[in-house]
C-alpha cells in the first residue's frame, strides 16, 4: 500500500528525487492549513555532507487562522518512504497530517 508525502521543500527538487528514488515523482499541489514556514539550523553532519544548506525550512503550527503552507503531495511506496526517512536530517520527524484536499499525508518537520 502506498503512502502520501507532503513536501514543502527539498524533496520537490528533481535532482533530489532522482538521487533518492531513481525517478521523478509525479505530484499534485495541496495546502496545509494552520501551519507556517520557519527556518532552522541543521546540525546533522550526514545531511550536510550531501551538500545541503545548513538552514532548512520547516513548518510550525501557527496561531494565525489564515496561515497556510503550499506544497506538493507525492505518492510513494513504503520502500520509498523508508528512503525519504533516511534522507531527512536528524532534527526532523515524520508526522501524519490532513491536507486541504482531505488526503492524509506524511510530512517532515522539526522535532
Amino acid at each position: 500500500m502506498n503512502e502520501y508525502l507532503f513536501s514543502y521543500g527539498t524533496l520537490q527538487k528533481n535532482e533530489v528525487q532522482l538521487e533518492l528514488f531513481g525517478r521523478l515523482l509525479s505530484g499534485v499541489t495541496d495546502i496545509l492549513r494552520g501551519y507556517k514556514l520557519s527556518t532552522i539550523e541543521i546540525q546533522d553532519g550526514n545531511f550536510l555532507a550531501k551538500g545541503e544548506e545548513t538552514s532548512q525550512l520547516t513548518v510550525v503550527i501557527s496561531d494565525d487562522k489564515a496561515a497556510r503552507v503550499e506544497g506538493m503531495v507525492f505518492e510513494l511506496s513504503r520502500e520509498e518512504m523508508l528512503v525519504a526517512d533516511r534522507y531527512e536530517p536528524a532534527e526532523y520527524i515524520g508526522v501524519k497530517i490532513v491536507l486541504e484536499s482531505g488526503k492524509q499525508a506524511w510530512i517532515y518537520l522539526a522535532a
